[in-house]
């Protein structure tokens, strides 16, 4: 059932004469996007879970480092910009589960989704389990979990507005001015404002950054919970297939890329995998970065782009202490604003999905209130409720919709 790769095999003197400027500078804007608001995520939902600062940087080793090797592999493969790092969503559906689950309980789950990733992705079955559930109630659910990084963002502005006041200037800024904004992402000049900021009050602590600049990943053995499966195995599974790398293979394929559903899902589920074992979330395909270098260039050269990445998320993957401490080094309200504005076109994203197609809405509203209450049922998240309780109403209530 897996896509043939392309043929004949990709020479790296093709690699080479298909490299140039433009796409070395796609490849530059995408992976300071990935390697800035969404690095605040992990931060900011593990730190509140509890985690040390050396599983974090285990975490964010694995995030890079193990898929940067994917990302290479896949790019030269099929000669397409097919970049993988980590569910957001999924990162965030897991913050919850920290406070009532231990995290090999956690890591159990991931290893559980990666192999059902595999299955789905060897068998052929992807596309009806990316049919199985409607589209709006899944975001209504993602959109409950994303809702706290807004709220938080908002609190970082009322407790700490030096600091996250010029961060969201300089977002907004950006976001206005379209031509500035395409060249440097919003969030990077988030970063740069709130660094300045973070600088000029004298609020960066030194001691976080320790002398471990080096990845010293930590590993993670798996626990088996049934708490844990129930609550996380399938909203993980739906996040990565549908959510994200239902996003990226619909990205490509604007972009004329025949991008290979059933490869790509087999291997987020194996690559998932190794990820686990040092701590990091599912490995899935990731739709911004892959907009970011199909947006320019030729199509047949923008492959190159996605190499570019792999090898800069290797590199950094690397240096997951140096930049894990540097982030915590700063006020609470640098990461919180940095993943709320990271977080913002998503969230708006995940409302548009969920209410804007006029199909399944009230399934879509429950799946968000229900999640967004963040209470444990059975031990059980407020995640997995909310996709049973939004398909529970719209099966009662708006049967005609799964008929449409």
């Amino acid at each position: 059932m897996i896509e043939p790769a392309a043929r004949p095999p990709t020479a790296w003197g093709r690699v080479a004469a298909d490299f140039g400027g433009p796409y070395a500078a796609s490849a530059l804007i995408a992976f300071v996007f990935a390697a800035s608001g969404p690095v605040a995520v992990i931060l900011a939902v593990g730190t509140r879970g509890g985690l040390t600062q050396a599983e974090l940087a285990s975490w964010i080793f694995g995030a890079f480092f193990v898929n940067g090797w994917l990302s290479l592999l896949a790019c030269w493969r099929y000669r397409q910009p097919l970049v993988f790092f980590w569910t957001i969503p999924g990162a965030v559906l897991v913050g919850p589960a920290l406070e009532h689950l231990a995290f090999a309980e956690v890591i159990g789950a991931y290893v559980a989704t990666a192999l059902l990733m595999l299955a789905l992705g060897l068998s052929g079955a992807v596309k009806r389990a990316m049919q199985a559930v409607p589209m709006p109630i899944v975001m209504g659910m993602v959109a409950g979990v994303f809702l706290r990084f807004g709220t938080d963002l908002v609190r970082a502005l009322h407790g700490d507005a030096w600091i996250a006041l010029p961060m969201l200037v300089a977002f907004l800024a950006l976001s206005a001015w379209g031509r500035v904004g395409r060249r440097v992402p919003p969030v990077l000049g988030a970063l740069v404002a709130g660094a300045v900021a973070v600088a000029i009050g004298g609020r960066f602590d030194p001691g976080t950054l320790g002398s471990q600049w080096l990845a010293a990943p930590v590993w993670q053995a798996p626990a088996w919970s049934w708490r844990a499966m129930v609550e996380l195995v399938v909203p993980l599974a739906i996040t990565v297939i549908v959510v994200q790398n239902g996003q990226g293979i619909a990205v490509l394929r604007t972009a004329d890329h025949a991008a290979p559903v059933n490869a790509v899902t087999a291997a987020c589920g194996l690559w998932s995998l190794p990820a686990a074992a040092v701590g990091a979330v599912s490995t899935c395909l990731t739709g911004p970065v892959n907009a970011i270098i199909s947006a320019s260039g030729e199509r047949d050269r923008q492959y190159t782009a996605g190499l570019m990445v792999g090898a800069l998320a290797i590199v950094f993957g690397l240096f997951a202490p140096l930049f894990t401490g540097a982030m915590l080094a700063t006020p609470p309200a640098f990461v919180a604003a940095l993943g709320g504005l990271a977080m913002l076109k998503v969230l708006q994203t995940a409302f548009t999905a969920s209410f804007g197609t006029g199909r399944f809405t009230l399934g879509a509203l429950v799946a968000f209130v229900v999640t967004v209450t963040d209470l444990a049922w059975l031990n059980i998240g407020a995640a997995f409720w909310g996709l049973i309780a939004g398909l529970a109403v719209s099966w009662l209530l708006e049967r005609g919709d799964f008929r449409g």
